[in-house]
């Protein structure tokens, strides 16, 4: 049994260092001019002064604040001066993000909670709507997904040294793409004129993995300086980042009967993930009114995962306690995964007068290659006498020869090979000219915009068996099938019970890898999981924006004409045939935005918007498989979701370094697509199980925002060091789906998955030139996960109360040298997935805690 290191000895080995912080550093804090709290308010006249200013500091010299206080400043004013609804996590001075991974950076805004793999978050929910109902972009350009069936890419894809700010936009302009349901999420990279002047930055650190007991190196340098008398612009940021960690999990799917068990897994996971990325930035400005650029970015995600396991499936239901006959599993899946993303974006925007003139071109791509993924495989062996304890962390009564390799013998095998591409491409032209009209600043503007996605998926299964490899023409032995000449490695380090000897990833490769796979190739997977799918989008858009004083209203409408194709293939009737689908459809998309100043610093909001989203790629896919009364077919005829938006919020700027919001919104969703069983329908009258897609009526989505950020800076010493953030999200949705039962179709009523009533974020920190520190709590209450059955609500699967307690902090060594250390997951928090009660486990998982330690050289 593995005891984990206790975060309270590092915390005591870090504390030694604080006391050698130099007396420089105990010194005022350095400042650097900001734009004002009500930037977003400025005229025309106003706009035109404050460039000009700004074209004068930079002939100053300037220093540069870092830290929590400076980040939240410049989040702030950028919020400020948007003109919808706008949340954003900015870098410091020195390009610090304040957590090191994108998606959970997005997590601490209101509204955002996000979805972890093995205990990292990958992707990010916004108001309640899942990743694929959210668009994702890097500097302007639509982001490709590299997952076959995913619309979302990971944003774990985006190394966090890479990152000048991350921001959500929760009310989307008609000059906006329509995509996104929730908000639209914009990755920015680093840009030279972001800067006051020369920046070139150094870390070097580590990762440490508790659970795993391993750690790994990581590391960045960024550098931006402007050229040619300051007109061109050169921002480059390289980062590389490896972790080696480790997560435990039991499982039972669900099987339950009653109170009664079915089966259950023991699973132990080791994972290396490594992370290498670049963008390269250039901009050039020959004069104030023009502006050329090119922005790039791309990244290379390996992840590599084994998992050992131990399943136990009784001959009748147990209950705890109870003892029966069964069958026990010794399983290993070993997969190597390839992601890659890039994105280039080319353009320009030039002023002339009272024109303005915008056109850019970018493509983007993104794939995911699994060249030898040993899927899943299994050696069995026979057991009575086999029960278990407990019903929330299910673990199996001590059983003799439960952990005796020479019990189990191979049984089965399957070996994956894929690889999924995505790729966007977009080109768009605007134009805008600027009047005055009776006391009214009116700018006019229109564009066009033609993007083309491609989504392609190739896959080829494999499945060699003891039945197989038994037969001629490979005739091997009974005697080389026991799981003994497949173990190496040591015991499997698993933490609740004894697990048995590991097996050998190699060995067990070698059983079959001798042989040509092709003799076990599985025709139906390898064809059916193969598509390519197309979408071809072509928008126009018409805007007005009216100023005066301190109103605001921009009103237009964007018109999208979407055409979709699919092709794959049909297993039907024990024959291959190939699928083709085609539709098309147009959205008109009308808006209206209100932004009044009220008082100083204090701004209302009010938005009435429209979006327009397809399905995921996977509900689209156009394979079929029919095996027997049974089926599984995607959709791609699947109307796309349309949403209809109202929001209505204050936001109060407190002095320069603080702001609170309060924000009520209604989505209105229709053709929500879900889950559904189409046996007894027409077509599939004799089935008792077709699992496929539909759209159902209307789904509704309401909630308040709550949030206030502050840095204390006018209190007296100490207390001016602290930086507080709170923001809550409380959120009521529902949806209908329904199915067939017996040719009648009924429905109910469902919460929309993914979607936490209640989600909370606190923070504290404190922050002095020599210091900083901070405490983060992120909270989600109870959500579903997925619906079990579509007609029997008592099978739906449901995640558990999560709280996650994530601490860090810096030490300023000199004025050059920063050391920075992070601590995540400080209460082990677990994941818990339930079906009908609490009580009753589908799974159970813990990742341990993680701590990243690195020293950082910033020079300006």
């Amino acid at each position: 049994m593995r005891t984990p290191p206790r975060p309270t000895l590092l915390a005591l080995c870090l504390s030694s260092l604080f006391a050698a912080a130099p007396a420089w550093a105990q010194q005022a804090a350095e400042t650097k001019a900001e734009a004002r709290p009500d930037a977003g308010t400025e005229t025309r006249k106003d706009a035109k002064t404050a460039k000009d200013a700004t074209s004068d500091a930079r002939k100053l010299d300037t220093v540069v604040t870092v830290g929590q206080a400076a980040a939240l400043r410049s989040a702030l004013d950028k919020q400020a001066a948007a003109q919808g609804i706008v949340n954003i996590v900015h870098a410091d001075g020195i390009g610090q993000l304040p957590d090191n991974n994108a998606a959970e950076a997005l997590a601490r805004m209101p509204g955002v909670s996000v979805e972890r793999d093995q205990g990292e978050g990958r992707f990010i929910r916004v108001r309640g709507l899942g990743p694929d109902y959210n668009a994702v972009n890097i500097n302007g350009a639509l982001t490709p997904a590299s997952e076959s069936d995913r619309r979302a890419p990971g944003l774990d894809l985006v190394p966090a040294g890479l990152i000048r700010s991350l921001e959500v936009q929760k009310t989307l302009t008609p000059d906006q793409d329509a995509n996104s349901l929730g908000g639209t999420v914009t990755v920015r990279t680093l840009s030279a004129f972001d800067q006051p002047g020369r920046l070139f930055t150094v870390e070097l650190g580590a990762n440490h993995d508790a659970n795993a007991g391993k750690t790994r190196p990581r590391g960045s340098v960024a550098f931006a300086d402007r050229f040619a008398g300051g007109r061109l612009g050169v921002a480059l940021a390289l980062s590389a980042d490896q972790r080696r960690f480790a997560s435990d999990n039991v499982e039972t799917g669900g099987d339950w009967d009653g109170d009664k068990l079915g089966s259950f897994e023991l699973r132990r996971y080791t994972i290396t993930r490594e992370r290498v990325g670049a963008a390269l930035n250039l901009d050039f400005k020959p004069d104030e009114a023009s502006l050329v650029y090119l922005r790039s970015f791309t990244s290379r995600f390996t992840d590599e995962e084994q998992r050992q396991s131990i399943a136990i499936e009784f001959d009748e239901p147990l209950a705890p306690g109870e003892t029966g006959d069964g069958t026990v599993s010794r399983g290993l899946k070993a997969r190597r995964e390839i992601n890659k993303s890039t994105a280039a974006v080319l353009g320009t925007e030039l002023s002339r007068g009272d024109w303005k003139f915008w056109a850019e071109a970018g493509a983007g791509r993104a794939s995911e290659d699994k060249p030898d993924t040993l899927a899943s495989s299994s050696f069995t062996a026979d057991f009575s006498g086999l029960g278990y304890a407990g019903t929330v962390q299910p673990m199996p009564t001590a059983v003799a020869g439960l952990g005796d390799a020479s019990r189990y013998a191979f049984n089965k095998a399957k070996v994956e090979r894929s690889s999924a591409t995505d790729r966007v491409r977009h080109l768009k032209a605007d134009v805008q000219r600027e009047f005055d009209l009776g006391g009214w600043d009116l700018d006019l503007k229109t564009g066009l915009k033609a993007m083309r996605r491609d989504k392609d998926n190739a896959q080829e299964t494999y499945a060699p068996s003891a039945k197989l490899l038994k037969k001629a023409p490979y005739n091997v032995p009974a005697s080389q099938l026991g799981l003994g000449n497949f173990v190496g490695g040591g015991e499997v380090d698993y933490p609740w019970t004894s697990f048995g000897p590991g097996i050998d990833p190699g060995r067990l490769r070698g059983l079959y890898g001798a042989y040509d796979l092709t003799a076990f190739r599985d025709a139906v997977d390898s064809s059916v999981n193969d598509h390519a799918m197309k979408e071809r989008t072509d928008a126009g858009y018409l805007q007005a924006t009216l100023e005066r004083g301190s109103t605001q209203w921009l009103v237009g409408v964007r018109h999208e004409r979407v055409r979709f194709t699919a092709d794959g293939t049909a297993w039907k009737d024990g024959e291959l045939s190939p699928v083709h689908q085609d539709t098309r459809s147009r959205h008109w998309l009308p808006a209206v935005l209100l932004r009044q100043k009220l008082s100083e610093g204090l701004v209302l909001r009010a938005a009435l918007t429209h979006a327009v989203v397809r399905p995921a790629f996977g509900q689209l896919s156009p394979g079929v498989t029919v095996d027997g009364d049974e089926a599984t077919v995607g959709n791609p005829l699947l109307k796309p979701l349309r949403a209809r938006n109202l929001d209505l919020g204050l936001e109060q700027r407190l002095g320069r370094d603080g702001a609170l919001s309060a924000y009520l919104f209604h989505k209105k969703i229709r053709d929500f697509a879900f889950q559904t069983d189409l046996a007894g329908t027409p077509g599939w009258e004799d089935f008792s199980h077709v699992e496929s897609f539909a759209n159902g009526g209307d789904a509704t989505v309401r909630g308040l925002e709550l949030s206030w950020s502050q840095a204390l800076s006018r209190l007296p010493a100490p207390w001016n060091g602290l930086v507080i953030g709170a923001n809550g999200s409380f959120v009521k949705s529902r949806a209908t789906i329904g199915g067939y039962d017996e040719g009648r179709f009924i429905s109910r009523r469902i919460a929309l998955p993914s979607q936490s009533d209640r989600s909370i974020n606190l923070s504290l920190g404190w922050e002095s030139p020599a210091f900083g520190a901070r405490i983060a709590l992120n909270h989600k209450s109870p959500y579903l996960l997925e619906v079990g059955d579509v007609l029997d609500a008592a099978q739906d699967r449901k995640v558990d109360t999560q709280n996650q307690i994530d601490a860090s902090m810096r030490i300023q060594l000199n004025k050059q040298l920063q050391l920075q250390f992070e601590a995540l997951n400080l209460g082990n928090e677990r994941y818990y997935v339930y079906q009908g009660s609490k009580a009753f486990n589908t799974q159970y998982e813990q990742y341990g805690r993680a701590y990243k330690l690195s020293l950082k050289l910033a020079m300006f």
